[in-house]
Order: C-alpha cells, then sequence, then structure tokens
C-alpha cells in the first residue's frame, strides 16, 4: 500500500500548559563567546573552535568531550553545577519568560523580525496535551540528549513550537527587560526578560488556547518524554514540562526552507523510470541560485542527475489527485513500493556536492512547504514526510537553561 500521508491520534480540545520558570542565565552581559548554535548543527572542528573561545561556553556542557565514554556526561554534570556555584550562572529570582526575538535578511533578500517566548511546553503523548509533531519522525539510536539530560538535570536546548492560537504575536511585541544580544551568522539574536504577573498570565492563557506544532526538536521532545516518566513520582516535577520557544504560526513569523532528498542504494535508471510515472522531464542545465525561484514559479520538482546537470520535474496532470499536495509525500508515493535509501540535506550547493562526488546516484531539490500547508496539516492532524521543512534561523544554545530540578 503507498504511503500519502500519515494521520495522527489527537483529541481536539486538549490544549498545552506553558509556564514560567526561574531561567538559569550566565552573569555576563557579554555572551558573544559564550553561546553556541544548537549541539547537531555542529561539527567537530565547530566545537572545538567554541570550546577555545572561553572556558564557560555552553559546548563544554552540551557537547561534552572532556572525558570519555559515560564520564562525559557526569562531568557535563559537574561543570554546569560548578558555573553555578562560582556564580558564572544564576537562577533568576521568580518564574520568568524570556522574549526572544531574532532579526535577519532572509534567502530573499528580505528583513524579518521573528519573536518568540521561551517557556515550559507540557510534555505527554502526542495529541493527548495539545502538543503535535508536524512531520513523521525517524528512529534515533542514540541516547545522548537523554544521558545529557540525566546528568545535569536541565534543559539545554529550547525545541521550536509553534502555536496556532492567534494573536500571540501582539502580546510579545512590547519589550521586556532587556537581558543581553548578540550577532551570529548575520542574525541577531536578542533576549529580554518579562517578570509582569498579568503579562505572564496573558502569554500563558494565549498559548494554552490552542495546539502547539513542533517545527524544531522532536528528538528533544522524545527524550522529554522519555525524562518525564522516569522522573515521575506522582508529584508536581519540572520534567512535566520542557524548554520550548514558542511563535506564531503566521507567514511574516516564519522563515522555511526545503531539505532535499538524496537517492542511493537504487540505480538512476530506475530512480528515472519511477519519477517518469509522475512527471514531466525537461532539460534544465546546471543548478543556479534562481532555481529555487524557478521551481516556486513553474510549481516544478528539479532532479540531479551523477553529472550535476538537472531536469525539470513537472507533475502530469491528473498524477497526484489522490495525493496530498506536498513534493515530499509526491516523491513517497512514486518510490513506496521501489528498494531505495533516501537521506535529506539542505542547500543546494550540498546537495550537488554530494551527488558529483558519488556521494548519493541523485537528488531532488523541493519546494518550501507553504505556512498555510502547514496549518492546515496540523488542524487535520495529518503528519508530513521526514525532513519536510527547514526552519530558519536556528536557536541558540546559552540564552537560557531549564533546571530539572
Amino acid at each position: 500500500m503507498k504511503r500519502t500521508a500519515e494521520t495522527l491520534s489527537w483529541h481536539p480540545g486538549h490544549v498545552p500548559r506553558f509556564t514560567p520558570f526561574p531561567a538559569l542565565r550566565y552573569n555576563n552581559d557579554s555572551i558573544d563567546a559564550l553561546i553556541a548554535p544548537p549541539y547537531d548543527v555542529l561539527s567537530d572542528a565547530d566545537v572545538d573552535e567554541l570550546n577555545a573561545l572561553d572556558a564557560c561556553n555552553i559546548t563544554h556542557v552540551d557537547v561534552p568531550r572532556e572525558a570519555d565514554g559515560p564520564d562525559r556526561y557526569d562531568q557535563a554534570g559537574s561543570t554546569l553545577r560548578r558555573w553555578i556555584d562560582d556564580a558564572v550562572m544564576s537562577l533568576d529570582d521568580q518564574p520568568t519568560y524570556t522574549l526572544y526575538r531574532m532579526r535577519f535578511t532572509d534567502a530573499t533578500g528580505a528583513s524579518r523580525n521573528i519573536v518568540g517566548v521561551l517557556g515550559g511546553l507540557e510534555v505527554g503523548p502526542y495529541g493527548e496535551c495539545g502538543v503535535l509533531p508536524h512531520e513523521r519522525i525517524t528512529p534515533k539510536a542514540s541516547t545522548d540528549r537523554l544521558d545529557l539530560t540525566r546528568a545535569t538535570r536541565a534543559n539545554m536546548s529550547p525545541i521550536w513550537g509553534l502555536s496556532l492560537a492567534d494573536g500571540l504575536t501582539d502580546l510579545l511585541t512590547e519589550p521586556g527587560e532587556a537581558v543581553a544580544s548578540v550577532t551570529m551568522d548575520g542574525v541577531e539574536h536578542i533576549v529580554e526578560r518579562v517578570t509582569d504577573p498579568d503579562r505572564i498570565a496573558a502569554i500563558s492563557a494565549k498559548i494554552g488556547s490552542d495546539d502547539v506544532l513542533i517545527a524544531d526538536g522532536h528528538h528533544r521532545y522524545g527524550v522529554a518524554q522519555i525524562y518525564r516518566t522516569e522522573a515521575s513520582t506522582g508529584e508536581p516535577h519540572p520534567a512535566e514540562e520542557t524548554l520550548a520557544f514558542v511563535s506564531e504560526l503566521v507567514a511574516d513569523q516564519l522563515s522555511v526552507e526545503a531539505i532535499h532528498r538524496l537517492y542511493s542504494g537504487i540505480t538512476f535508471q530506475d530512480l528515472v523510470a519511477a519519477l517518469d510515472v509522475g512527471f514531466d522531464r525537461s532539460p534544465a542545465g546546471r543548478p543556479t541560485s534562481t532555481t529555487l525561484a524557478e521551481m516556486n514559479n513553474s510549481g516544478s520538482l528539479c532532479l540531479i542527475g551523477p553529472d550535476g546537470a538537472s531536469e525539470w520535474l513537472t507533475p502530469k496532470p491528473g498524477a497526484f489527485d489522490s495525493v496530498r499536495a506536498l513534493d515530499g509525500v509526491w516523491l513517497e508515493h512514486l518510490l513506496a513500493d521501489i528498494e531505495h535509501d533516501v537521506t535529506y540535506q539542505h542547500g543546494v550547493d550540498r546537495v550537488i556536492d554530494a551527488v558529483v562526488d558519488g556521494g548519493a546516484t541523485a537528488a531532488v531539490l523541493i519546494r518550501p512547504v507553504s505556512v498555510p500547508e502547514i496549518e492546515r496539516t496540523a488542524r487535520e492532524g495529518v503528519v508530513m514526510p521526514p525532513k519536510s521543512t527547514f526552519f530558519t534561523p536556528k536557536l541558540l544554545t546559552g540564552l537560557v537553561v531549564r533546571p530539572l530540578d
């Protein structure tokens, strides 16, 4: 049976709890040398560079390497507790929210100003607490994040949640108390503390009035689900929530890019034969900086062959009438009964390099999923194929840590 989409079992009316907490923060106003991109985008060389910036850079805890094997997690926990004892980091003296703004120029050249709020998002089975995945989750054997959570007793990195509640952005527009700002890779990251009880109550109520869709961090939420079960004592516990950045699901608050498909374990001829069932092919030359824009304008995908040359894939009339209108779903539909392997890559140049260097048989460039489609799939309880969206910019680690003690 060919897979066209998967429907989640969920319970309309069950909305998520979102709560403030005493945030653990660096005591230094100048945090440029202390924070880092999320662990899952860092190479070993990146970690070396960040470690060298400062002995208290967050990577010393978030990507522990000072000890070998399981001991490195214990070392990370000891390091974090030492920083607290030495006042490198300290807790807010009351539960707070943290406004997190990102200002940047997106891939289209437009100026963007995204705002969300860092708080504790309820942890529970998907669909039972108003928290929903937006794409199918691929298995991950590593227990790295779970071992780190156990050792540090803290949420180090936030997940990114999209609130379906209208008007959240309006509640976050007014500045809070300035805490810190840093510019990294052309993106200005600004954090502000909110302590006013009325404003905290309004934010909690707004986010708690509708579902929250996980945009980025499905595996981290899975770790939080496991840790919640382990920590459960029958009494209220911080593990019942996890650190989350929540922004409103509206177009001007999202910058969504595509994650392209790399195919191997199949000959190029067999891949083309499968694609020909649903697409007409036409020459497109070698992909350039304008290729993605041309795809959006024409409604086509783009096949990259072993020599780096490409062809437009234009849907045949009626070929996908019974299939959800998502590029990733179309490809899964055509390849469902054919043996192959697929991996995922962001960035056209990296995709081309992978194919030309022999790391993949071929690739297909896909178009970003639209914000209305993201909301529609969420409302209908449908999950997209893995790696359907790439939300940018990435949230930094170290701006706020959420203790689990």
